[in-house]
């Protein structure tokens, strides 16, 4: 009976970590998107985008061509190992409950974008953008990477 108690507290601590991970992967595809609809907005529209995390702390989502640098060309991964110019990253924090002055637990995920407008290396630049944008959670967690085409009405 020890074995097998042992065997049912190992996949229970697996399925508590899968769940964790889960969380985290999924917060950080949530940050990601809300980049992406920023930047889609402020691209197609007018105006600055912004985005306030948990403790009111408004991050400003910068669309001009540039950002965070990649690892290589266009279409390649943000590199985490530089640092990014101002307007193309934010330390956003998550607490809870999600409100200024929360107590509860704060995690703070390194969120990261870069806007290549499509043709300008080749002299002929479209209103078509690539939009590559990073999070990862501050620490040990590895970065999800999404990139996405983006239009602007002509």
């Amino acid at each position: 009976m020890t074995i097998a108690g042992l065997g049912a507290y190992g996949i229970v601590i697996m399925a508590v970590n899968a769940t964790s991970k889960s969380a985290h992967d999924s917060t950080m595809a949530m940050l990601a998107n809300a980049v992406i609809e920023q930047v889609d907005s402020t691209l197609i529209g007018t105006g600055q985008g912004f985005l306030s995390d948990c403790t009111g702390t408004q991050f400003n989502i910068d669309t001009a061509p540039g950002g965070a640098q990649l690892t290589g060309g266009i279409g390649s991964d943000i590199d985490f190992s530089a640092t990014p110019p101002a307007n193309y990253q934010m330390d956003y924090k998550v607490t809870s409950p999600c409100a200024a002055g929360a107590t509860g637990m704060t995690r703070i995920y390194d969120v990261r974008w870069h806007v290549d407008q499509i043709g300008a290396a080749a002299g002929t630049p479209s209103n078509s953008f690539l939009l590559t944008i990073a999070a990862k959670r501050k620490g040990l967690s590895l970065p999800i990477h999404v990139r996405v085409m983006v239009g602007k009405a002509e």
